[in-house]
């Protein structure tokens, strides 16, 4: 015990003749390795809870996507540099880790669109900046829409049931409505003639089937007739799958079916004086009518007044309780609705940005209308 000592003797830690100092130094030693032992314990649960928060930080940027992906769907797309960090913008925002299946399923896009829409509406410290960058998010929509992939369907395999399709032959079309696209073969409803009788093509018939998706986009192929079946839901035609199916031509803007109120009134054009433009008056005498589908393009409107073809208007649509959407249109055709009715069909001249913006966020269903 004596030899074991030696060393802390010679250095002084404690004498011989007082032992108390040798246990109160003892304490103090243990005091400080339990302490350390607590520490590095304490230490060692942070570390791993931070390396645990780390890794998953790590998971989450590994998912997300590369800037490859995001420059070869601009290309793609025919996006420009701003449009393309906007993009960027709605992607990132929404933590969007796969942005090509966003873009192949039209109301997923629109739900990450919309998010993007209220961010910017609410971080937005001006109203000019707002309107600004909403019409730079709308532009970005729009040519994103008019690419003819966005939503499509590019297999007859993967149409619905009860989507809404027109079979035609080589004299005649029918409306029909798709029943089954499993197995073999698509099956569709019987067309029918007008009185309601069963229309018999015989097998072999060479037809086409076009097909409408949710968002209006059109698409086709070309089939046989398999012949007659009966189903459940009645007497059905069966065609046989195509190959590819491909786009149908698409309006230039997405297009809204609503029912909202718009007052209305004559547009005069004055002379033009020299380079100055001519002087357009409004006058006083009100129409109401309502808004039956809008676009970017143009609008119907439902209305009891008689206007004539080439008729200009400037139209104000009750666009909410806090903002009406004015514009210049152009009564292009009419068609009689009922008894005192009548469709105006309009195309816009002139529509404000903020106007803009806001049939934008009505047509995509970014607000209630």
């Amino acid at each position: 015990m004596t030899g074991n000592l030696y060393p802390l003797q010679t250095l002084g830690y404690f004498k011989e003749d007082d032992p108390r100092g040798a246990i109160v130094l003892l304490i103090g030693i243990g005091a400080i390795l339990l302490t350390t032992l607590i520490f590095n314990i304490a230490r060692g649960r942070v570390a791993a809870t931070a390396l645990g928060k780390s890794k998953s930080k790590t998971m989450i940027a590994s998912k997300k996507f590369s800037g490859f992906t995001l420059h070869r769907i601009a290309s793609a797309y025919g996006l420009d540099r701003n449009q393309t960090r906007l993009l960027e913008f709605v992607f990132r925002n929404d933590g969007v880790s796969d942005p090509e299946r966003v873009l192949n399923n039209s109301n997923l896009l629109d739900k990450h669109f919309k998010r993007a829409y209220r961010t910017i509406e609410r971080n937005a410290t001006t109203e000019e900046e707002a309107q600004q960058r909403l019409s730079l998010l709308f532009s970005l929509r729009n040519t994103i829409e008019a690419n003819p992939n966005i939503g499509a369907i590019p297999s007859s395999h993967q149409l619905t049931e009860n989507m809404t399709a027109v079979l035609s032959n080589a004299r005649e079309s029918y409306p029909v409505k798709i029943m089954s696209s499993k197995g073999d073969c698509v099956i569709v409803e019987c067309p029918t003639n007008a009185l309601g009788t069963p229309i018999k093509m015989p097998k072999g018939t060479r037809v086409n089937l076009s097909f409408f998706t949710k968002t209006s986009q059109g698409f086709s192929f070309e089939s046989r007739i398999l012949g007659p079946i009966d189903t459940p839901r009645g007497l059905g035609m069966q065609l046989a799958h195509g190959k590819k199916t491909k786009p149908l031509a698409q309006r230039k803007y997405r297009r809204k079916q609503s029912s909202i109120n718009c007052v209305f009134r004559f547009v005069f054009v004055g002379e033009q004086k020299g380079k100055k433009p001519p002087k357009l008056t409004v006058d006083s005498r009100r129409f109401t009518g309502i808004i039956q589908d809008i676009s970017l393009g143009g609008c119907s409107i439902k209305t009891s007044a008689s206007i004539q073809v080439g008729s200009r208007l400037k139209i104000d649509i009750d666009y909410s309780g806090e903002l009406l959407i004015s514009c210049l249109g152009q009564v292009l055709r009419t068609n009689r609705s009922g008894a005192i009715g009548t469709i105006l069909h309009i195309k816009f001249l002139k529509v404000p940005r903020k106007a803009l913006n806001a049939i934008n966020a009505l047509v995509f269903g970014y607000v209630d209308d």
